[in-house]
C-alpha cells in the first residue's frame, strides 16, 4: 500500500536524529493495525486466522509499549517459562518482519552494516540489530536463545545483550536425546528460572507451568484434528497468515488465547466446502512480500498451503507432571535439532499423512541450514514421486529478492503440477 510506503519513508527520515519519534510512529502504526485487524479485517479470511492476526499484532504492540514486560527470544526457546513470569516473548525474526511491514527494513539493515555487521548475516538479524543499535527498538528485561538450528542466533543475542547490559542466557541443546542429555538441559532451565526470579522479582510457580503445558497439549491435539479435516476442506489463507502461525505454534503456545485459536480452527473448517485446491507443503520461511507468490497462494482456489515444517517441528504430547523434563525433551527432539536427516524423515511422514501434492522449499539467503540440506530433501521427494520446487531469495530484504526468477520458476512448476493432475498423477 502506498500509504504504508510513505509512512515508512517518514520513519527513515527521522531515525537518524529522533529514534524515539520513530518508535512512537512504530507503536502508532501497530495500534492502527490492531484496530484494522479487529474491526476491518478481510472478510474473505477465516475467522480463526483473523483472530490470530489480531493477537499477533496486539502482543507485539504491547511488547513495544512495555519492554520491561517482554523478553527477546528465538522461536525454539522455552517460552512457556517466560509466560510463567508474565513476560511477552519477542522473537527477533518476527519483530523484524513487523519492521519490514513498515517498508523501512533497508534503513536498519544498512545501519547495522555501517556499524560493522557483515552483509552475509541473515537479513532478519541485521534488521533487528539495526533497529536496536539505532536506538529505535527498546530493550526488554531478559533475553534467551538456543544453540540449535541458527548459527547466527548466539552471536546476535550475545552482541546485543552485552552492548545493552541485558541479562541473557544461551541454552546449549544436545544434538541427540538421552536421559543424560535431558537432565543436562533441565539444569540449564532451572538456572534460567532462578535468573528470571532475580530479574523480575517474581517467584516461579510450577503449577502455572503445568497448566501452560496442559493447554499446549490441548492446542496440539486440536491442531492435529484440524490438519486431518484440512485434507478434505478448502480453507483459505495467505503467506502472511501462514507466517503468523509461528505465533501460535511457538511464541504464544500454551496461552489461553492460542488454545482458543486452535479450537476455532478445528470447529470452523468443518463448515468450509470440499477441497478442490492442490495441497502444498511449504518448507522453511515465507517471503510474504513477494507479489508473484501472493498472487498464486493468497486465498487461492487452486493451490492451498496446508503445512509448513516449522509449525510441525515438535508435535509430541508433553509430560505435564514433569514439566522441565518435558520442555527439555521437546527442544532436544525438535526436528530441526541435530542431523538434517531428522527433518527429512519428519517431512516425509507429514507428506504421507496429509496427502501432499507438491513441496516448495524456500532457501532464505543467509540461512545456511536451509540451503545446506535442500538437495538431500529433494532426493527423498524424488524417490517418493513428490514434485518439489526449490526457490532462492530473501525473506526479509526486498532489495535482494529475485522476483523475475521466482516468477519464472514458480509458474513453470505449477504448469507441471497442472499437467500431472490432468494425467491423473495427482488426485
Amino acid at each position: 500500500m502506498e500509504i504504508v510506503k510513505k509512512y515508512g519513508e517518514e520513519m527513515k527520515k527521522r531515525a537518524n536524529t529522533k529514534p524515539e519519534t520513530v518508535l512512537s510512529m512504530m507503536k502508532l502504526g501497530m495500534k492502527a493495525e490492531g484496530l484494522r485487524t479487529k474491526y476491518l479485517a478481510d472478510k474473505d479470511l477465516p475467522k480463526a486466522y483473523r483472530y490470530l492476526n489480531h493477537l499477533a499484532v496486539k502482543k507485539t504492540e504491547e511488547a513495544l509499549e512495555h519492554p520491561e514486560q517482554s523478553a527477546w527470544t528465538n522461536i525454539f526457546a522455552p517460552v512457556e517459562i517466560l509466560q510463567c513470569f508474565n513476560l511477552i516473548p519477542v522473537s527477533i525474526e518476527c519483530l523484524s518482519s513487523f519492521i519490514s511491514g513498515f517498508k523501512c527494513e533497508d534503513y536498519f539493515m544498512d545501519y547495522a552494516e555501517n556499524m560493522g555487521i557483515a552483509q552475509t548475516l541473515c537479513a532478519y538479524h541485521r534488521n533487528f540489530i539495526g533497529g536496536v543499535d539505532s536506538g529505535v527498538l527498546p530493550i526488554p528485561s531478559f533475553s534467551v536463545t538456543t544453540s540449535m538450528v541458527c548459527d547466527g542466533n548466539i552471536n546476535t543475542f550475545r552482541y546485543l545483550s552485552q552492548k545493552n547490559h541485558l541479562s541473557h542466557m544461551t541454552l546449549d541443546i544436545p544434538n541427540t536425546y538421552s536421559i543424560e542429555a535431558r537432565d543436562y538441559l533441565v539444569v540449564q532451565l532451572k538456572d534460567m528460572i532462578k535468573r528470571l526470579e532475580v530479574e523480575t522479582g517474581k517467584t516461579f510457580d510450577i503449577q502455572a507451568l503445568k497448566a501452560t503445558l496442559e493447554r499446549e497439549n490441548q492446542s496440539k491435539a486440536a491442531y492435529k484434528r484440524f490438519l486431518e479435516l484440512q485434507k478434505e476442506h478448502q480453507y483459505p489463507s495467505t503467506l502472511t497468515l501462514q507466517m503468523f502461525m509461528l505465533f501460535a505454534t511457538h511464541l504464544y503456545i500454551g496461552t489461553p488465547e492460542v488454545l482458543t485459536f486452535f479450537e476455532m480452527l478445528e470447529e470452523e473448517i468443518k463448515a468450509y466446502p470440499p477441497k478442490t485446491a492442490q495441497s502444498i507443503f511449504w518448507v522453511h520461511l515465507f517471503p510474504y512480500y513477494q507479489e508473484t507468490l501472493q498472487s498464486y497462494f493468497n486465498i487461492s482456489a487452486d493451490y492451498q498451503i496446508d503445512l509448513c515444517d516449522i509449525n510441525l517441528d515438535n508435535m509430541e504430547e508433553l509430560d505435564v507432571e514433569h514439566p522441565l523434563e518435558a520442555l527439555a525433551s521437546k527442544m532436544i527432539n525438535n526436528i530441526y535439532n541435530g542431523s538434517f536427516s531428522r527433518k527429512i524423515e519428519a517431512i516425509e511422514k507429514y507428506v504421507d499423512d496429509f496427502n501432499t501434492d507438491a513441496l516448495i522449499h524456500f532457501c532464505h539467503w543467509g540461512c545456511k541450514q536451509s540451503a545446506g540440506g535442500v538437495m538431500l530433501l529433494k532426493e527423498k521427494m524424488t524417490e517418493k514421486g513428490i514434485p518439489m520446487l526449490i526457490l532462492d531469495g530473501d525473506g526479509m530484504d526486498r532489495r535482494n529478492s529475485h522476483d523475475g526468477q521466482i516468477k519464472t520458476r514458480l509458474e513453470a512448476f505449477l504448469e507441471i503440477l497442472q499437467s500431472q493432475q490432468a494425467k491423473g498423477r495427482i488426485s
